[in-house]
Parts: C-alpha cells; sequence; structure tokens
C-alpha cells in the first residue's frame, strides 16, 4: 500500500484584491523528501508557504498538511509542522535555552520530555556552548539554527522553512544544509523556499516558481537535461560588449551572463560557428567555446522567458 503524501496542494490559488499572488498550484510532496520551491522574489513562494502552515486561508483550492486540510483544520495542521518564517520570531532579549523553553511552552511538550529533546537540539545545531547567551547577541547563521531548533521542539511530521538561508554567510549555510541532511535520515518532510538555485540542487526535488505558477517540478539533474535546446558556454575577453552583440542574433534561445562566463542557448539554425564567428567579426577574442549541460538557471530563465 503506497504511503499518503505529507504535503497535497490542488489548485491553491490566492489574490490579494485585484492581485492574483498564486493561480492553481498542484504539486505533491512525499514523507521524507526535501522539496525546494524556487524561485526570485515576489513569485509566490512565501504566499504558498503561509497557506501550508495555516497562517493564512488560499481564495480557493485546499491543501493537505500531514492528512489535515488547511481550510477546514489550521489548527491541526500546526501541530503538525514546524514553521520557520523569513523573520522568526526569536526574543532577542531571552538566552536560547530561554526561547527553546518558550516554544516548548507554546507546543505544550511536556515537561519530562524536555530535557533529552532541549539537549539533542542543542548539540545538532552546535548551539550547546551558547545556550546562555542572549538570542540578539547571535550571529545571522546562529539564530537560523536557534530558529530551527525552536521549530523543531515538538517534533514536527513536516518542517516547512521559508528562505532559511536567505543572507546567512557561506559556512553558516554549509551547516544549515549539514542539519537539514540529518533530519531527512530521521524522515522528517521537509519543503523550503529558497531564490538560490545553488542550493535547489541540494533538493531531491523541486518545482520552479514564477508569477504564482510552478512552471516545472522534477529532480534537479533531470530538470538540468530537460531543456531542449542546446546551450554553449563561451569566455570572451570584453564580456559586456560580447552580451551585447549575442543579443542582436536573431534566433538566439536564451542568454546568461555568470561572470566572466555568457551561457547562449542555440536556436534551431544556429552552431558554434555561428556564435564565435559573430563575435570575431565584431573584435571579441574567444578564450574557450564548448557545449554545455544546462545550469537550473539556464533552465528557469528560459521557461520564464517562454511563459512571458
Amino acid at each position: 500500500m503506497n504511503e499518503p503524501a505529507a504535503i497535497v496542494a490542488r489548485s491553491l490559488t490566492r489574490t490579494f484584491g485585484k492581485t492574483t499572488a498564486l493561480t492553481g498550484l498542484d504539486f505533491e510532496i512525499m514523507r521524507g523528501e526535501l522539496y525546494g520551491l524556487v524561485g526570485p522574489d515576489g513569485a509566490g513562494k512565501t504566499t504558498t508557504m503561509r497557506i501550508l502552515s495555516g497562517v493564512m486561508l488560499p481564495t480557493s483550492g485546499d491543501a493537505l498538511v500531514a492528512g489535515h486540510s488547511v481550510i477546514k483544520e489550521p489548527e491541526r495542521v500546526k501541530e503538525k509542522i514546524g514553521y520557520m518564517s523569513q523573520r522568526f520570531g526569536l526574543y532577542e532579549d531571552l538566552t536560547v535555552i530561554e526561547n527553546i523553553h518558550f516554544y516548548a511552552d507554546l507546543f505544550e511538550v511536556p515537561t519530562k520530555e524536555r530535557p533529552p529533546r532541549i539537549d539533542r537540539l542543542l548539540g545538532f545545531s552546535n548551539l550547546t556552548p551558547f545556550k546562555d547567551r542572549l538570542a540578539g547577541n547571535l550571529s545571522g547563521g546562529m539564530k537560523q539554527k536557534l530558529g530551527l531548533a525552536c521549530a523543531l521542539i515538538h517534533t514536527p511530521q513536516v518542517l516547512l522553512l521559508d528562505e532559511p538561508t536567505n543572507g546567512v554567510d557561506p559556512v553558516s549555510r554549509r551547516d544549515f544544509w549539514k542539519i537539514l541532511y540529518d533530519l531527512l535520515r530521521e524522515k522528517i518532510t521537509i519543503f523550503l523556499s529558497t531564490a538560490y538555485l545553488d542550493e535547489a540542487e541540494r533538493c531531491t526535488r523541486i518545482g520552479l516558481i514564477h508569477a504564482g505558477r510552478i512552471l516545472l517540478e522534477d529532480q534537479p539533474a533531470l530538470l538540468r537535461r530537460s531543456l531542449d535546446i542546446r546551450m554553449v558556454e563561451i569566455r570572451p575577453d570584453n564580456i559586456r560588449r560580447a552580451a551585447r552583440i549575442l543579443e542582436e542574433i536573431q534566433g538566439i534561445a536564451a542568454l546568461s551572463v555568470y561572470g566572466d562566463r555568457i551561457h547562449v542557448g542555440l536556436g534551431k539554425t544556429d552552431s558554434l560557428q555561428t556564435v564565435s564567428g559573430a563575435l570575431e567579426s565584431r573584435g571579441i577574442r574567444i578564450d574557450s567555446i564548448r557545449e554545455i549541460i544546462p545550469s537550473l538557471e539556464d533552465v528557469f530563465i528560459s521557461r520564464v522567458a517562454r511563459h512571458d
């Protein structure tokens, strides 16, 4: 018998006056998955999170989280989830341990169960040496780890994380992801949103969201191979001028600049020679040019261009 999905969204729609934030979202997330909702600011990620957490009602459609409807049973949903919003409600004038106890009180965690849970969460997040430090005196990365510990104090079935590493330094991001992988081994379902496409690569499955719609959904590696155009990476001696020249070529399917490289999606009649010839004829020296597997950003930009 198949295990029921941890999260099911059906025709999830949300409007704010004349603005439509979400349009008919449909997706299923299985127990033990790490699913990433990936998209730019304003795409609908936070609205989706708030609906799934029972904080906000959809305008139409419904979602089941841990088997409970966000419309009919929002309080039951809240019992089953850990939710870390972009601005998680830590109390900066309380210590690390006092914040955790506050959330244990909030979720009515039995007193006898608290010591082992708290010790484990402090060790888990490497916060044990800082348990008596005021939350307001923690670094950004440590605050995120404390927020995660507070969200986990009642042992939720589903963890909802809204851009959890936004603004966090690279070392803290790495540590945060290590914690998520440890949770995944315990079969906790993790649903997170991010604007970082490098983080999306770490998820078991992702949905690319734009303007309130999920454009594509699959494993990251499969999505990268799904683009039905050939992608070329060029390293020119003048990146800005080369990009302007390439934008003038009719039929180019996609174009993105990454530091000293340009990714070019070839049209049906284009070739490496077409692209290199256009640049060299205008005095651009090409240090290297090669065909590549598209990045997730290439896939996203290409699909957004088609959608718009």
